[in-house]
């Protein structure tokens, strides 16, 4: 598997329902807690489950979710119970056994020099580095954006591309802006802030505004992206998750000679209508055995912003562990239809 990820199929023995619904939870709360604890993906149709993520983590979820289904004879599952088995799978160990491997890369840009923070991040600079589509997965704070941006710059400067295209689907975050005056840049800016505040802090106001000026920097909604071809450019769509299975098909077959794209987005927070698949879900399961492209899964141990966030993340997910969070949050698929 390309970047050491791995899917694993397995069936859970005996097929019962009400076994299968006390695995699962309310919405299937329990397999997020699982997935946001271990940095996997897990889709199923009836007792047929699948884990897709890098080859340890995957290989413990298995296990979690196979001791898990064999306690749902005797009791009913609880957040605090699921805690308690992925607490005993080991995942602290797994995590450290796979920093071993990562490897540093430095990215200097003209405000200094952007190092990986932890062995994830260091994961996806390298990744970059030798990819030409790579993928970034994984909860606010953990760097997927700003490492992409910082990569852009980069090769922008060194020269490696014409030209850096930014890119975003418009989709509103649980939020009806209505009306949005102005011309297509000032509608799409809003959307784009967290990119833009990447490159001030990388390149200063003034010379991001005459690249952009120059179309060197380009702001490009996602809808706009079609029937174009992309060479020698550094495309980063961010915010993937809400995409829908149709333009996430569209964006990556844009794609030229010459041409690196980064693809960043947190499967737990899909803003999309509750009847659309994530065009990043369905990206992860089809492209995971494409050599060329790269899979970088992060956790909320990977956050790297205000000490507070990563607090506040943990937090959060404690809420949901003990059973206390609306079920549904993030817009969790209920079944893989390509099962």
């Amino acid at each position: 598997m390309t970047n050491g990820l791995n899917q694993r199929d397995f069936t859970l023995d005996p097929e019962d329902n009400a076994r299968l619904a006390n695995l699962c939870g309310a919405f299937d709360e329990h397999l997020r807690q699982v997935e946001l604890r271990l940095g996997v993906e897990i889709n199923h149709r009836g007792s047929i489950f699948q884990v897709i993520g890098e080859e340890a983590p995957a290989k413990a979820t298995e296990k979690v979710l196979r001791a898990l289904y064999a306690a749902t004879g005797n009791e009913v599952l609880t957040g605090a119970r699921i805690n308690l088995q992925l607490a005993e799978s080991g995942i602290d160990a797994i995590t450290e056994a796979a920093a071993e491997d990562a490897q540093e890369v430095a990215i200097k840009v003209k405000r200094g020099v952007i190092k990986g923070r932890g062995p994830n991040q260091a994961r996806y600079l390298h990744a970059i580095a030798s990819h030409d589509i790579n993928f970034g997965v994984g909860p606010a704070g953990t760097g997927k954006t700003y490492l992409a941006v910082a990569s852009a710059v980069e090769a922008l400067e060194a020269n490696r591309v014409q030209r850096l295209i930014l890119v975003r689907p418009a989709v509103e975050a649980g939020e009806k802006l209505g009306f949005l005056p102005g011309d297509l840049s000032q509608k799409v800016d809003p959307y784009l802030r967290p990119l833009y505040d990447a490159l001030y802090e990388m390149l200063g106001f003034e010379k991001v505004a005459k690249l952009i000026e120059r179309n060197v920097i380009e702001i490009a909604p996602l809808a706009y992206m079609r029937g174009r071809t992309l060479n020698d450019s550094y495309v980063i769509l961010d915010e993937a998750q809400n995409t829908t299975v149709e333009q996430m098909k569209m964006f990556l077959t844009r794609i030229g000679f010459g041409t690196v794209a980064v693809i960043t987005g947190d499967v737990t927070q899909v803003d999309l209508p509750r009847s659309t698949r994530s065009g990043l879900r369905q990206a992860v399961e089809v492209l995971r055995g494409v050599d060329g492209i790269s899979f970088t899964f992060f956790t909320s141990r990977d956050v790297v912003r205000h000490p507070l966030v990563a607090k506040i993340v943990r937090a959060y997910e404690a809420f949901e562990e003990a059973g206390n969070g609306e079920s549904g949050i993030g817009n969790r698929e209920q079944s893989n239809p390509a099962l």
